[in-house]
């Protein structure tokens, strides 16, 4: 499988929580590693800003 370019995306605490509730809507297996991964950077930004 070919390699994802990865991308940076700016978003706002709003958007991320509306994106976190359509992610919620879909099936388990299909965004657990999604939800994961993005909750993974949100946390790891938030503990900086601190």
């Amino acid at each position: 499988m070919k390699k994802s370019k990865e991308l940076n995306i700016k978003i706002t605490h709003q958007e991320a929580t509306l994106i976190f509730s359509a992610l919620a809507k879909r099936p388990f297996e299909e965004v657990f590693e999604l939800i994961g991964k993005l909750n993974f950077q949100i946390t790891e930004q938030s503990s900086k800003e601190v």
